[in-house]
């Protein structure tokens, strides 16, 4: 079990990497003038999404299966922080669905979205994340 929690950890910290960089990549995408430029960002946008944040996001949810399997099984059922904490893993999937569609609109050139929107959308993962250790080292309920 503890390679299972080393594997999760690694995972989790590439996976929100990714979450913390890709949206501030949107940021210079969307300001970038030059086509050259633009081509530049989508394929750094790609790789990150494909080649670090999907695999590592995969890799996070089934090890942390694994280790709710294994270690809190029993909790879960009388441990409401654990529902809200998965709660909030399920957000950031959610958000990572939602940069993965943002990087095919900045692709496509359809994006409607400003700078400004993805600097503030760039720290939704750092709200979740706070949440989520609050939640797990304080387990208020």
């Amino acid at each position: 079990m503890l390679w299972l929690k080393a594997l999760h950890i690694i995972a989790m910290v590439a996976w929100f990497a990714g979450l913390f960089y890709l949206p501030r990549l949107f940021v210079y995408h969307v300001d970038c003038a030059d086509e050259a430029g633009r081509r530049r960002f989508e394929l750094m946008e790609r790789r990150l999404y494909h080649a670090i944040m999907t695999p590592a996001a995969w890799v996070t949810v089934l090890a942390g299966l694994g280790l709710l399997a294994g270690y809190a099984w029993e909790l879960y059922g009388r441990a409401g922080w654990l529902h809200a904490k998965l709660t909030l893993v399920v957000a950031l999937v959610v958000y990572h669905w939602l940069c993965g569609r943002y990087r095919v609109a900045l692709r496509d050139g359809r994006n409607r979205r400003s700078a400004r929107f993805f600097r503030f959308f760039n720290e939704v993962p750092t709200l979740i994340l706070i949440a989520a250790v609050c939640l797990s080292v304080v387990k208020p309920f």
